[in-house]
């Protein structure tokens, strides 16, 4: 299948080894600290002139660990603060890789663009896997070059989560492994079509 679901617990924290990128433009609710300049969960640029501004939307970024931080760029300086509640006590979420999509049923060669059929069983899949919101991990094998295979990946990521978002579904995150976070050997095809792949993880 190239969409297979799976039990197991705790897997986003490994495959976040590398890193993460977090979203920028994620339209979440803001918390009320933010709020009270925007109007309506932003913040107003007071460089800009008179008519020209426009408010930031803070979003959340998840970390490694499944715990939430409310995230804000304003083009000039950013800004990451940890979630907690009103006792001081972090937000963090169980996840679990919850979909693996085999890169070559979903898209072409070198390509980031999913074909109809593929984006029909993925906004399915967001539909009715009943997460709270979900981080996209891109990852390629190993026969370009890294940063060529980073940015496919980032592409391929960034195509679920579109779709993932025009389904109703909370992306959290996208993230970028490349060849770096193999699952099989890459000198073998079978290897390099098992590591060719994007995963979906599901915080609930």
């Amino acid at each position: 299948m190239g969409l297979s679901i799976t039990k197991s617990f705790g897997r986003a924290c490994a495959v976040a080894a590398a890193g993460a990128i977090a979203l920028s433009s994620l339209a979440m609710t803001a918390p009320a600290a933010y709020a009270q300049e925007g109007g309506l969960g932003g913040i107003l640029d007071r460089d800009a002139a008179p008519g020209e501004r426009e408010p930031y939307i803070p979003g959340i970024w998840v970390d490694p660990d499944g715990c939430e931080h409310w995230v804000m760029d304003d083009g000039f300086e950013g800004f990451m603060t940890p979630h907690v509640t009103r006792q001081g006590i972090p937000v963090c979420q169980r996840g679990n890789t919850c979909g693996v999509m085999s890169s070559d049923q979903f898209f072409a060669t070198n390509s980031s663009k999913i074909h109809r059929a593929g984006q029909q069983r993925l906004e399915e899949f967001f539909r009715t896997a009943g997460a709270t919101s979900y981080i996209i991990a891109g990852h390629t094998d190993s026969r370009a070059s890294d940063e060529y295979n980073i940015r496919l990946s980032q592409n391929r990521a960034n195509a679920v989560a579109a779709v993932a978002q025009r389904a109703g579904a909370r992306i959290a995150d996208v993230r970028a492994y490349g060849e770096r976070l193999p699952v099989a050997s890459n000198r073998t095809k079978r290897g390099q079509a098992a590591n060719r792949r994007v995963e979906i993880i599901c915080i609930r």
